[in-house]
């Protein structure tokens, strides 16, 4: 079924918010102010979705797309709109979850980082059919969209598609790395293969396919703006929660602080002993094992995965009473939610800061800092 809608705001998800006869439709491929014509794609009895067919009435922003798979493949979402505009929605986005949910007016504004939209993302995961056709997984479908000859216009230089397809195995997922080395993952020992990233004169270990920032901006943006929240000071002491390899860690103890570290992967809790002697890592589930870490802390960084941090570690953290908390966020609503906690338990956020750190995607990094509210 093809219906006309009045696209009216933009939603979490990379979708936009339109009525058909007085239904909420969820668009994808739209921008607010746009009349479109869209094909429904899924019904429910509060909302239906839909992807655009047609747009009648274009709004400002609106670009073609550079890439020819961009309305199929599930892994962009803004494509069709300029740099400008990407940002204008994400920061509507996320102005939207923080008061929605956590009360806070936000008057900031995503900020670009340096490398433009095509080209950054150094970590990609393609889908592989049973034909052994190399794409990616089509939006909310299985259905593999195969990738065209140019390849993934977001992803970082680094093998043609023929090599790709050489290597697959059918039905198994292949993933890249681009590092100091380029890393085809097509096998779990690949996987394991250690490769470097540097980042503010220190060198981190990090297996090809464990968890790194995919911008190549990114670990150094994000760091930044974490130490020029915190301000830390010569001798403070400080907690690096769910700290990955160490990233935070070795920039705490490189600015004179005395750092223990938390993360549930074992694997990653070995590279951040060897990326940071100085500091100490425990390896376990935040919310299980914070009991085992020091009583007191003046300072901490979370970084949690994309469901957050939840009560029990927000709670554990505000017990240890730092002079600040600087919150590393991959998703604006769970963010808005630890947030909310953070008040109750006696905590604000001074400064909030987004970051454009997955261009033509909906997905959208935040640094808030948090201080004590008396």
């Amino acid at each position: 079924m093809t219906v006309e809608v009045a696209l009216e705001r933009v939603a979490h998800g990379g979708v936009v918010v339109g009525r058909s006869e007085g239904k909420v439709v969820f668009v994808t491929g739209g921008l607010p102010g746009e009349r479109v014509r869209v094909e429904i794609t899924e019904t429910g009895a509060r909302f239906d979705r839909g992807r655009l067919v047609d747009v009648l009435d274009a709004a400002p922003g609106r670009v073609t797309p550079p890439c020819p798979i961009a309305g199929r493949c599930g892994g962009c979402d803004w494509q069709h709109a300029d740099q400008s505009t990407q940002l204008a929605l994400k920061t509507a986005v996320v102005a939207e979850q923080l008061s929605r949910l956590a009360g806070i007016e936000w008057d900031g504004q995503v900020e670009p980082v340096p490398g433009g939209l095509l080209g950054w993302r150094t970590r990609v995961r393609y889908a592989v059919d049973d034909d052994g056709t190399v794409g990616f997984r089509a939006r909310r479908s299985h259905d593999v969209v195969a990738l065209p000859e140019v390849g993934c216009l977001i992803a970082a230089p680094g093998p043609e598609v023929a090599e790709l397809t050489r290597v697959a195995r059918p039905g198994a997922d292949l993933e890249v790395t681009v590092a100091d080395v380029t890393v085809v993952i097509a096998t779990p020992a690949e996987a394991r293969r250690p490769v470097h990233q540097e980042v503010r004169g220190r060198t981190y270990a990090v297996d090809a396919g464990g968890f790194w920032q995919v911008h190549p901006a990114a670990a150094e943006v994000l760091t930044g703006a974490v130490l020029d929240g915190l301000a830390p000071r010569r001798g403070e002491s400080a907690l690096d929660l769910y700290c990955g390899v160490g990233l935070f860690a070795g920039a705490l103890v490189d600015a004179g602080c005395r750092v223990t570290g938390a993360e549930w992967g074992t694997r990653s809790v070995q590279h951040a002993r060897a990326n940071v002697p100085e500091a100490r890592f425990l390896s376990g589930a935040v919310e299980r094992i914070h009991r085992s870490l020091p009583a007191r802390a003046d300072l901490v960084v979370l970084d949690p995965p994309r469901k957050g941090a939840g009560s029990v570690v927000v709670g554990a953290v505000a017990d240890r009473r730092p002079r600040a908390v600087a919150y590393v966020a991959c998703d604006p609503a769970a963010l808005a939610r630890d947030l909310a906690t953070f008040r109750d338990r006696g905590y604000r956020a001074s400064s909030i800061r987004g970051f454009d750190l997955f261009p033509m995607t909906h997905h959208v990094e935040c640094v808030a800092i948090l201080h004590p509210l008396d």
